[in-house]
């Protein structure tokens, strides 16, 4: 898998431009760009890994880059925060052993200065710090003509000044000095690197561009792994569409329990109308349609499985939600009315159309008016249309128009409840007044209502009860028949299988006996043979007058053995192809080539038979071809509607810390923390680990030190310098 991707893009443009330099975090990126270029290229040419995708990203692996020589470069040279190490050159090494000596001596000096002032001219926190780059002591005011010296600035009381002493000014123009050699010589180091790394500007780019691809591939995999999401067949947008166990995905990156949908729209059914009470999912609905269209037909693997057939739009038009403008001084219908004259204007065959609530925000008539007029003419011209509301009127549409289909998310009326369960061809019922009543509106209200409903509208409310009740028992005689049959079934692959292991063991048994009946056949001709052989060589007359007599015995019982070994290859030889011939009982169907079979010795997966030999059968399973016994295949009921390829990926490691701190645990307790901080370092190909331990006794300072000692991956370790933390940190080269 690529490892985390530094966006260097915009640094690798103004690499064009001699005399540019980078930055040392910018090297460092550099180079983490070329560590995950080259470990890339490298797991993708790996022969361990499945031949069929080595040769799909091969052509992006020949994109990656492979320096490992300059990558080590600038690693050596710059520390994992982005300055240049001390060791990067002599001049470097020189001028900061020079500067840090300087320094201490200055502040030596100073921390003499502040002993030698009166105690009334002292501050509470007297230490020595910087003001503008130089180093001064703290001075109360009236205090000032007893130091002399420079100001360089004052508290935010004026109370305190911060004083360069005469003796100092000296000292800081010599830091002033070493500081300036420094940073030209650090200039120069990045200047050096960047150079180098000039060179392969084109290639870096190509190879960030093609590690971005991986990781887009591999993100998606991810996604479809975790979310068992499958590859679906893609159709042409006016074939219709059929979406299993569809889910919403961005739902599901949330960690909700996600209820899936089944959804198929014939060729024909240009127009799914979804009705129901608020809340009951039906904007999910249209967001989770539109989002599996998208994401297919962007080669992304969408929450649906493997039987689901996607269509490719050329359109997506939306109109969700409440589009109200005070600045547009748009009305919600105005804004609706306003996104469904554009959708009118450009929606096509090839589109995929979403509207929500369709004739909401106006007078119901009027509202329903134009959503019938809206819906009808999408329909004519063929655009998949998918369309929610809650207007009774709409929901004969679908009786009046032909490619328009009703559907409804499933509501539990005791429960006061949503299913989120999608049901086709029965249309919602909103239950306003159903729920006014569990929610204790006065009876004699809710009953007042009942009555000035029209009764059209509380015969059709009455069917739609009926209808959806009907079908929920339609669906659990449906579930209980499958449950039945999917018993059934197994009970009967139970039986062939105990049928076939009991014919086997009787095949087994009748081989075996003949074996031994051949092995007794066998031992007793060659005692007769051993008996002739004998008698042969006596030379008495009586014994040889016996000795023939004998002969002619042991000769006839041997043509009688001869005769019965030939018939007991003659039967094995006929139950060999009876074995072949005889298909497994309760199929009534022969093997033969081109038939599908069930590989009992593969744990029942399909397979196509090939070619059919004496006793065994060559089958293909997948991309693979053997062959196996044909004791152990069973004619199959259907072909496999696909085959699983497996490949496993490397996963990059968490991210190290280059630093740690051990401050205020057991010594114990700090040693476990180091040896992970230190396996972690390793892994992460970090240079050093800054340990913050602190100087209290000094205890665990020496256990960290006694670790670093024995651990052979420790190149060197030293105390923190003044400005590192001094003797509260070690630090350890790796």
């Amino acid at each position: 898998h690529p490892e985390a991707l530094p966006d260097l893009l915009a640094a690798l443009t103004r690499l064009r431009v001699e005399g540019v330099v980078w930055s040392g975090g910018e090297l460092l990126a550099g180079a983490q760009l070329l560590r995950s270029s080259r470990r890339t290229r490298d797991a993708l040419s790996d022969e361990r890994r499945p031949a069929v995708p080595r040769a799909v990203l091969s052509p992006l692996a020949d994109r990656l880059l492979a320096a490992k020589p300059l990558e080590d470069s600038i690693e050596r040279t710059i520390h994992d925060d982005g300055t240049v190490k001390d060791d990067a050159s002599p001049a470097l090494r020189r001028v900061r052993r020079e500067l840090r000596s300087a320094e201490g001596d200055l502040v030596r000096l100073l921390e003499r200065a502040i002993e030698r002032l009166d105690p009334h001219h002292r501050v509470s926190d007297m230490s020595v710090t910087v003001r503008d780059g130089r180093y001064v002591i703290p001075v109360r005011r009236e205090g000032r003509g007893s130091v002399g010296g420079i100001v360089h600035g004052a508290s935010s009381t004026g109370a305190t000044l911060f004083v360069e002493p005469p003796a100092a000014i000296e000292f800081g123009n010599r830091i002033r000095e070493l500081e300036a050699e420094e940073r030209e010589e650090v200039d120069r180091i990045l200047r050096e690197l960047t150079d180098s790394l000039r060179p392969h500007r084109d290639h870096l780019i190509d190879a960030t561009e093609a590690l971005a691809t991986l990781d887009a591939l591999f993100a998606r995999a991810r996604f479809a792994i975790e979310f068992r999401c499958m590859g679906t067949s893609l159709v042409s947008a006016t074939d219709g569409f059929v979406a299993r166990d569809g889910r919403h995905p961005l739902l599901l990156a949330q960690g909700l329990d996600v209820v899936p949908f089944d959804l198929e729209m014939s060729a024909g059914e240009r127009t799914l109308l979804v009705s129901g009470p608020n809340t009951g999912g039906k904007t999910v609905l249209l967001k989770a349609l539109a989002l599996i269209s998208a994401m297919a037909q962007s080669g992304i693997p969408a929450p649906t499985n493997a039987e689901s057939r996607i269509a490719i739009y050329d359109d997506f038009f939306a109109d969700i939600g409440d589009e109200q403008s005070i600045e547009a001084s748009l009305s919600t219908f105005s804004a609706h009315v306003k996104n469904l004259s554009e959708i009118m204007r450009l929606a096509s065959p090839a589109s995929l159309v979403l509207i929500d609530e369709l004739g909401s925000g106006t007078d119901p008539v009027e509202g329903s008016a134009l959503g019938w007029a809206v819906l009808e003419e999408l329909t004519q011209r063929g655009t998949m249309t998918i369309a929610t509301t809650h207007l009774g009127a709409l929901k004969e549409l679908a009786t009046q128009v032909s490619g328009v289909v009703n559907a409804s998310l499933q509501f539990d009326a005791d429960a006061l409840a949503p299913t989120y369960r999608l049901i086709k061809g029965i249309p919602g019922r909103s239950y306003g007044i159903s729920i006014a009543r569990r929610l204790a509106l006065p009876e004699h209200v809710v009953s007042r209502a009942e009555e000035r409903l029209p009764r059209q509208e509380r015969d059709v409310a009455a069917l739609i009860e009926q209808l959806e009740q009907r079908a929920e028992a339609l669906t659990t005689s449906e579930q209980e028949t499958a449950a039945v049959l999917e018993d059934a079934r197994s009970r009967m692959a139970d039986l062939a299988r105990r049928e076939r292991n009991v014919r086997e063991r009787e095949r087994r048994a009748e081989r075996e006996s003949r074996q031994e009946a051949r092995r007794y056949l066998l031992d007793a001709r060659q005692e007769i043979e051993r008996t002739l052989r004998d008698l042969k060589r006596t030379e008495s007359e009586a014994l040889e007058a016996a000795g023939r007599e004998a002969r002619q015995r042991a000769e006839q019982l041997a043509a009688q053995q001869s005769a019965e070994l030939d018939r007991l290859e003659r039967e094995e030889a006929n139950l060999a192809k009876r074995d072949r011939a005889t298909p497994p009982r309760g199929t009534g169907r022969e093997i033969v080539a081109g038939s599908w079979v069930d590989v009992a010795t593969l744990g029942g997966k399909a397979a196509r038979v090939v070619e059919l030999r004496e006793s065994s059968a060559v089958v293909t399973v997948g991309a693979i071809k053997m062959t196996v016994p044909l004791t152990a295949l069973t004619p199959s009921d259907s072909a496999p509607t696909d085959v699983a390829v497996a490949w496993t990926a490397d996963l990059p490691d968490a991210p190290a810390a280059s630093e740690i701190d051990v401050r205020g645990m057991r010594a114990d307790e700090a040693e476990g923390i180091v040896m992970q901080a230190l396996d972690a370092a390793i892994r992460a190909d970090l240079r050093s680990l800054r340990i913050i331990h602190g100087k209290g006794t000094g205890a665990l300072r020496e256990r960290v030190n006694e670790m670093l000692k024995k651990d052979t991956r420790v190149k060197q370790f030293r105390l923190g310098a003044w400005n590192e933390g001094g003797a509260g940190v070690t630090v350890a080269e790796l």
